[in-house]
C-alpha cells in the first residue's frame, strides 16, 4: 500500500436516476423562475405605489399599469435567464403566447384586487398592497404552468440520440461474422 492509502478504493459514482435528474431540473427551473419573478414583483410594487401616490388613478388602473411594466421586465428575464436553453426558433409565436398568458395572469392578479377594493371596500394603501400581493401569488401559479408548458417549450432531449449513436458506433467497430450458407437438400 502506498503512503496515505487506506487500501480501500472509492466506488465509482452512481449515476443519478432519471427521476432525481428531473426533480433537480425542476428545482433549478423554479429557483430561476422565482428569481425573475421576484424582480418582477419588486418592479410591480414599485410602479404600483409610485403611480398610486403620484397620480389620481384608481387602484386597479394603477395596478394594471404596474403589471404591464413588470410583464415586460419578466419576459426579458425569462427568455434570457430562466428559459435561455429552450427553443428559440419561433420567437413571434413565443411572444404572442407570452402576451396572451400574461393578459390572463393580469386578469387573475387584478381580479383579486378588484374584488377586495370594489366588492369589500378594502382600499387603504396597506389593504391594496396585501391584495395585490395575493393576486400576484395566485397569478404566479398560473403563469409558471403556462409559460413552461406553452411559451418556453423544451427542446427535444438529446440523451436518447446520444445513446443510439453510441450503440451504432459500437456496432460499426465489431467485425461482421462470415455468413454460412446452408444447402437445401
Amino acid at each position: 500500500m502506498g503512503r496515505g492509502s487506506s487500501g480501500l478504493h472509492a466506488a465509482p459514482p452512481v449515476p443519478r436516476s432519471a427521476v432525481r435528474q428531473r426533480v433537480d431540473r425542476l428545482v433549478r427551473e423554479v429557483a430561476k423562475f422565482g428569481a425573475v419573478g421576484g424582480t418582477g414583483v419588486l418592479v410591480n410594487f414599485l410602479v404600483f405605489n409610485l403611480v398610486r401616490h403620484v397620480t389620481d388613478l384608481q387602484v386597479v388602473r394603477a395596478s394594471v399599469i404596474a403589471t404591464v411594466v413588470a410583464t415586460f421586465t419578466n419576459y426579458v428575464g425569462y427568455r434570457y435567464f430562466t428559459y435561455r436553453s429552450r427553443d428559440k426558433s419561433r420567437r413571434t409565436k413565443e411572444l404572442s403566447l407570452f402576451l396572451l398568458f400574461s393578459v390572463v395572469g393580469l386578469v387573475i392578479e387584478n381580479g383579486v384586487l378588484y374584488a377586495a377594493t370594489y366588492g369589500f371596500g378594502w382600499d387603504s394603501p396597506l389593504q391594496s398592497n396585501i391584495f395585490k400581493f395575493l393576486g400576484i401569488g395566485v397569478a404566479t401559479l398560473f403563469r409558471f404552468w403556462s409559460y413552461r408548458t406553452w411559451v418556453f417549450r423544451a427542446l427535444p432531449a438529446e440523451e436518447p440520440v446520444a445513446g443510439a449513436e453510441s450503440f451504432l458506433e459500437t456496432r460499426r467497430r465489431q467485425p461482421e461474422k462470415p455468413r454460412v450458407r446452408q444447402r437445401v437438400g
